[in-house]
């Protein structure tokens, strides 16, 4: 297929794929580009995918996840900021050099979220330098303001920016998710900000279906099945002078019910017909 040559199918788009598997459809697919997620490595083995991988021809884009980084127990603190470590060393094994932070939401009992902000900072001045000299760089995600309570104090591309700028550029970014952004109005400029900083370390696809599932976390729909246009952000991302990889994240139980190397395609599929 054409078209794909910034296309990255995020392993966890088809998680029901084992990262053979996953190589093996993407090279018959054509398909160069992938970002994977620390659970799935962990247990097949960081040395053992970084082989994989490279032996089929893919370059990995980003690993998903690091952050969780709000905690104000002291033990839990130092094992948040351990972790993080640990994935920036198993994304400089795998050979991506973005690792995608998810920060973390309010501690149990908490309804400050400026302090959690700030801790984030905190945690990112100790994480920030380890990082550079590992040559990995940490892309802050903005999640969805209802994710905001448990999983991501940080809800717009302003209140990652006004994290991420607090340090040098090469150490700290952002990730421009469509699923998370598409709905404020603030976030074109917050994204040529970014992008005349030099912030914007990874661009990620999902479109906006309802009715929402239960939970939420697993409602992000297939390219065009939702409310997003994802043509216009992808121009405005472009506009803003990023020209890398372009991942396409979902978490959706129906795509994972299916067969994995069918939904490879039809994604792929979507992403040319919406984005080019």
């Amino acid at each position: 297929m054409t078209g794909l040559e910034r296309f990255s199918i995020n392993q966890m788009t088809v998680r029901q794929l084992p990262l053979p598997e996953l190589a093996d459809a993407c090279g018959r697919l054509g398909v160069g580009l992938v970002g994977l997620w620390r659970e799935p490595v962990q247990e097949y083995g960081v040395e053992a995918t970084a082989k994989l991988v490279r032996d089929a021809g893919l370059t990995v884009t980003t690993l998903c996840r690091g952050g969780f980084l709000t905690a104000v127990d002291p033990a839990e603190r130092a094992r948040a900021l351990a972790d993080n470590r640990r994935a920036v060393d198993e994304a400089a094994t795998l050979g991506t050099d973005v690792l995608v932070l998810v920060s973390g939401g309010l501690p149990a009992g908490s309804k400050d979220l400026r302090g959690a902000r700030e801790r984030i900072a905190d945690a990112l001045a100790e994480l920030g330098p380890y990082a550079e000299r590992h040559g990995v760089k940490l892309a802050i995600e903005p999640l969805h303001p209802m994710y905001a309570a448990d999983r991501c104090v940080v809800s717009t591309l302003t209140q990652a920016l006004d994290l991420a700028e607090r340090f040098p550029a090469h150490q700290v970014g952002v990730t421009v998710d469509t699923y998370h952004i598409w709905w404020d109005d603030r976030a074109p400029e917050q994204i040529a900000r970014a992008g005349a900083q030099g912030r914007i370390h990874t661009f990620q696809l999902a479109d906006w279906t309802t009715p929402l599932p239960e939970g939420v976390l697993n409602g992000r729909g297939q390219i065009g099945d939702g409310s997003i246009d994802m043509r216009a952000w992808q121009s405005c991302v472009e506009a803003a002078g990023y020209t890398g990889p372009i991942e396409v994240e979902l978490f959706n139980d129906g795509l994972w019910a299916r067969d994995g190397r069918e939904v490879l395609a039809e994604t792929a599929e979507r992403f040319v017909r919406h984005t080019l």
